[in-house]
């Protein structure tokens, strides 16, 4: 009896280093550079494992720059992200939800030619009731005869110029989700040997799924489009019905947006006229990744790929998700 046969196991470092073979001129500093986002985010995943057991849940006592109350585990994956990253000598410019201005390392030397851009724990706040978080990354080239101190140039960069995005979330399993520009893969953590092991080959969202993710408490608040949007969903498209789904940790709805198709909405509000969501390093990596994976990423307005930045830590609405929805949502808004 012939043995059955296995699909061979793909780490996520082997996959950065094909991907990586596969651009003209490389030379390995890509890879090394990612690594330091993949070994941050294991040991973020061990804290948030044992969280429930280790002085690591509550508040930290600081107010960050966004206006709220740091929490420890913030704290931990700031520290932790910026640990790995800053001894990577390709990285030039660190810049973090959690601080008010970026972290510039090796700017000024030849080999500095990366920017990576971070919310190293989106989410945190719901830890302690068991909900799933995350970490999004983002990663810039610094652009062709910028001035190595200039750090508006290397960060101020519409998402089209990202070369590399992802996110981790830490749930049920830990899977990092990460694209170059060639397609969208997903790597499970594999605890018995310490890896990220590839699961979800070349992700392609439906065109058309079944849930709808967006906060209703705040429906009324909304942009008359997005509130016929909203209606629109619950009645059904196409025959087809939709369940809501909204977990409130951002990665995690993207997460599930992303693999099983629907929407995932964050609108403007009466509170929040500009949007909510952090535009660098919350909605350009997701937006990337959506698209990538075959969905549509705007801000109501324009696609939220086309923006160009003003501020590391400016804010901006966020619609996303499977084409049939999307175009649903597009016409709700061209019509109000």
């Amino acid at each position: 009896m012939s043995e059955t046969k296995r699909k061979p196991i793909v780490t996520v470092q082997q996959h950065i280093l094909q991907d990586q073979c596969k651009f003209p001129g490389a030379s390995g500093e890509f890879s090394w550079l990612l690594s330091g986002v993949t070994l941050a985010t294991k040991m973020i995943q061990a804290k948030v494992q044992r969280a429930g057991l280790s002085d690591i849940l509550g508040e930290h006592g600081a107010i960050n720059v966004q206006g709220e109350i740091q929490q420890k585990l913030d704290v931990y994956a700031n520290d932790v992200l910026h640990h790995n990253l800053s001894v990577r000598e390709s990285i030039g410019i660190l810049a973090s939800e959690e601080n008010e201005t970026p972290i510039t390392i090796q700017h000024a030397t030849p080999n500095a030619k990366y920017a990576v851009i971070f919310d190293p724990l989106d989410g945190s706040s719901n830890i302690d009731v068991g909900v799933g978080v995350g970490t999004t990354f983002s990663i810039l080239r610094r652009p062709e005869n910028a001035d190595y101190h200039d750090v508006e140039q290397w960060l101020m960069q519409p998402g089209t110029r990202q070369v590399a995005a992802g996110y981790v979330v830490y749930g049920s399993s830990t899977i990092l989700v990460y694209s170059v520009g060639r397609g969208v893969h997903g790597f499970t953590l594999d605890p018995a040997i310490g890896a990220f092991v590839l699961s979800h080959e070349d992700i392609k969202m439906p065109s058309q799924g079944k849930y709808y993710s967006v906060n209703e408490a705040n429906v009324d608040s909304f942009p008359t489009g997005y509130q016929a949007f909203v209606r629109n969903l619950r009645q059904g498209l196409n025959g087809k019905r939709y369940s809501s789904r909204y977990i409130g940790s951002m990665v995690a709805d993207v997460h599930r947006t992303l693999l099983k198709g629907g929407v995932f909405l964050y609108p403007p509000t009466a509170d929040n006229p500009g949007g909510k969501l952090r535009l660098l390093y919350e909605a350009s990596p997701m937006a990337f990744l959506v698209e990538q994976a075959g969905g549509i990423a705007t801000d109501g307005r324009q696609r939220i790929l086309d923006i160009q930045p003003h501020s590391i830590h400016e804010r901006t609405p966020l619609a996303l998700g499977s084409r049939v929805e999307m175009e649903e949502l597009q016409r709700c808004l061209a019509s109000a």
